[in-house]
């Protein structure tokens, strides 16, 4: 069925990991009678987690699309992943709804990640609801959870649904705008009077609403201070206004496991959360200019691709319309490729269900399967139309492992698995890292990667094994020495003759080699420079200590002497390196590390535990300064060999709070001890790589 913009609820749904959302989205479907039975997460049964990794580890990795039809509206669920590490399928879900449900526990309080959602949606102007969810389990409470949401949230969070318990069980809900309950036994949903020890509450509840409502607009302001009640309809209106413009954020509740709430909930947001005809404009580029785009079904087709499944046999983009609407059979331009696709066979998506439709209309989110040249963050529109939506703004990586396939010969393989994984996960990012030869993988921590490695082994039949990056040491030396190179071979006919004198000394200046020649009378021929150079150059690839290539160093070729017959270039080539190898171990070498500018991102109250986790870590704070939603910025200069858990560390000690971006500075010289250590670890690592 196709559905006008009006009828359409575009709402994904938030929170931290573990509480609730794809239990409450499963709830919803089967309370619409959109699924006959009601799965489990336990089980690896719900619509929303149908992904192999998904049913093995018991959580969401990607966003799901539930879509649930009710009295002639649609509302897309976007079940969005829980845990940090796949926030980047939190932003494509966040980028394409109208509103967002932010779901958090009865029993647990107002959650890390539901805070965080909060700030993003308010950041982002977005409508947003909070789910107060399993009230069927032991100590949970509704009222001291909503308190806590006031108090963190603001004077907006107002409760809309409250739950009617028979002692500590939920068996319904009241609404406190439409003053109706309802009482529900699994599907089977039913109405009933308001109890009695509830009616002060709704009351209470309701005058906090018509208050806000009130601030939104001008002529319920006066009729409230007039002390005139709201009509029905004054008061509908005014709760969608209100939400829209963030004046109210509703609170609802409920019991996935048992129903209750649920059918209530489905009312609830087709009543107050908005459409995409309530939030109209959009953000994009039309004709290299900066415009609010109209989403306007009458306007030629606009559709932005938010997300892309991919696997070994191809990618299937799903996509919100933006204009008009997407017809199977159809061409449309990518507008950042400039690229024609032709549109195939289009679906609705519920889960891993797709169902072929004719069309999707404005406002609504479908999927095109074997689109040859269209990514995540693409648009497409029809021709003429010259609309660049603006694009998903994915986060910086902060955790890098070394990529080693378990059989030989795999290296394509992983290629080609990591290349269609990108498309489906554009956050993570891989390289090759040219000077300590490993294929390295970015993401945002340690689950991220690890379901990465999983699905490079399900889907591309090659397995890997993630270890800690080397890292991209360098040595110089201190002090000036002068060495003297001879190579000399006879063996019959030509023989090979070089000999070199040099000077080799710091150069602070530059960090690549300076080579300068100061020879008189001719004891080096000019044309012999050049491959002494060359020597050189491919001598400092690989120092004396550790065999990290050297910097900063001044080599001066100052006398040398040389033969008529047996002089060549070669000869000259092989004198240098003899004259580095010799000179080097006595110029007082050092390893240097790589030192990052480091900022953390933190509440307050974590400032101890960081700064003195720096300390350990041989950082040097440098600053601290406020930023934005009261958190502050710690600023420092950290070795980045220190530097490879902090993700994971950082998460652990602000309980999920804090972030850090962190870019290269400049190298600096290690202590004695770290030094130390580095060399005992290149030892053995040049004793595996010969015993191979």
């Amino acid at each position: 069925m196709a559905y006008t913009i009006d009828k359409i609820r575009n709402v994904c749904l938030l929170g931290h990991g573990g509480e609730g959302k794809t239990s409450l989205a499963e709830s919803l479907l089967y309370v619409t009678k959109a699924i006959d039975r009601l799965g489990k997460v336990a089980d690896g049964t719900t619509v929303s987690d149908y992904d192999a990794e998904e049913v093995k580890r018991s959580i969401s990795i990607q966003t799901a699309l539930a879509p649930v039809e009710f009295g002639g509206n649609k509302i897309n669920l976007l079940d969005a992943p829980g845990f940090f590490d796949f926030i980047g399928e939190v932003l494509e879900a966040e980028r394409v709804c109208e509103s967002a449900m932010i779901v958090t526990s009865a029993k647990g309080g107002v959650s890390v990640g539901a805070q965080k959602a909060w700030i993003r949606m308010k950041t982002a102007g977005k409508p947003t609801a909070l789910y107060i969810s399993k009230l069927d389990e032991e100590h949970a409470d509704f009222y001291s959870t909503y308190e806590q949401a006031r108090e963190i949230f603001g004077v907006s969070v107002c409760p809309v649904l409250i739950p009617i318990l028979d002692g500590v069980k939920p068996v319904g809900v009241v609404n406190v705008v439409s003053k109706k309950a309802w009482k529900a036994d699994g599907a089977k949903v039913t109405e009933c009077p308001v109890p009695a020890n509830l009616e002060d509450k709704v009351e209470e509840y309701r005058a906090l609403l018509s208050e806000n409502i009130a601030e939104s607009d001008e002529e319920l302001m006066e009729k409230f201070f007039g002390g005139e009640e709201f009509t029905d309809e004054e008061f509908l209106n005014g709760m969608r206004k209100a939400v829209i413009t963030r004046s109210i954020c509703p609170v609802f509740c409920g019991s996935a496991f048992t129903g209750a709430g649920s059918e209530a909930l489905v009312r609830a947001i087709i009543d107050y959360m908005p459409s995409p005809a309530d939030m109209p404009t959009d953000k994009a580029v039309e004709d290299g200019k900066d415009v609010d785009l109209t989403v306007d079904p009458s306007a030629p087709t606009c559709a932005f691709v938010f997300k892309t499944v991919a696997d070994q046999y191809g990618r299937f983009s799903f996509f919100k319309v933006l204009g008009g609407k997407v017809t199977q059979d159809s061409s449309l331009v990518n507008t950042v490729s400039g690229t024609t696709e032709k549109i195939g066979r289009i679906y609705f998506v519920r889960g891993k269900k797709n169902t072929e439709v004719p069309e999707v209309c404005t406002g609504d989110i479908g999927a095109v399967a074997k689109l040859a040249d269209t990514r995540t963050n693409d648009t497409l529109c029809a021709a003429g139309r010259n609309t660049v939506v603006k694009p998903i703004s994915f986060p910086r990586t902060c955790y890098t492992q070394a990529l080693l396939p378990k059989s030989k010969g795999a290296e394509d393989k992983i290629a080609t698995g990591l290349a269609r994984l990108h498309d489906e996960d554009p956050v993570f990012q891989n390289a090759l890292n040219a000077e300590t030869h490993q294929q390295t993988i970015s993401g945002m921590g340690d689950i991220h990667l690890d379901v990465l490695s999983s699905k490079l082994k399900t889907k591309f039949g090659v397995e890997v094994e993630l270890v800690a990056p080397r890292v991209a040491y360098r040595e110089k030396i201190r002090k000036k020495v002068q060495a003297e190179g001879r190579h000399k071979k006879q063996s019959g006919g030509h023989g090979q003759y070089g000999h070199v004198k040099m000077e080799f000394e710091p150069n602070e200046e530059e960090l690549d080699l300076v080579f300068e020649e100061r020879v008189f009378g001719g004891s080096v021929p000019k044309n012999f420079f050049p491959a002494v150079e060359k020597g050189l150059r491919e001598s400092i690839q690989r120092g004396v200590l550790a065999g990290y290539p050297v910097v900063n160093l001044k080599a001066t070729l100052y006398d040398g002497s040389y033969h008529d017959v047996d002089s060549n270039e070669l000869s000259f080539k092989m004198a240098a390196r003899l004259a580095y190898k010799a000179g080097l171990p006595t110029a007082n070498p050092v390893i240097l590390e790589p030192y990052g500018n480091l900022k953390v991102y933190i509440p307050d109250e974590f400032m101890g535990d960081i700064i003195g986790d720096l300390n350990k870590r041989r950082g040097r704070v440098m600053g601290m300064s406020p930023a934005e939603n009261n958190m502050q910025v710690v600023e420092a200069e950290v070795p980045m060999s220190e530097m490879h858990s902090y993700a994971i560390d950082l998460r652990s000690m602000t309980r999920g709070w804090g972030s850090f971006d962190i870019d290269f500075a400049r190298y600096e010289e290690t202590p004695p001890v770290v030094q130390a250590a580095i060399i005992e670890e290149a030892k053995a690592l040049m004793e595996e790589e010969e015993d191979e």
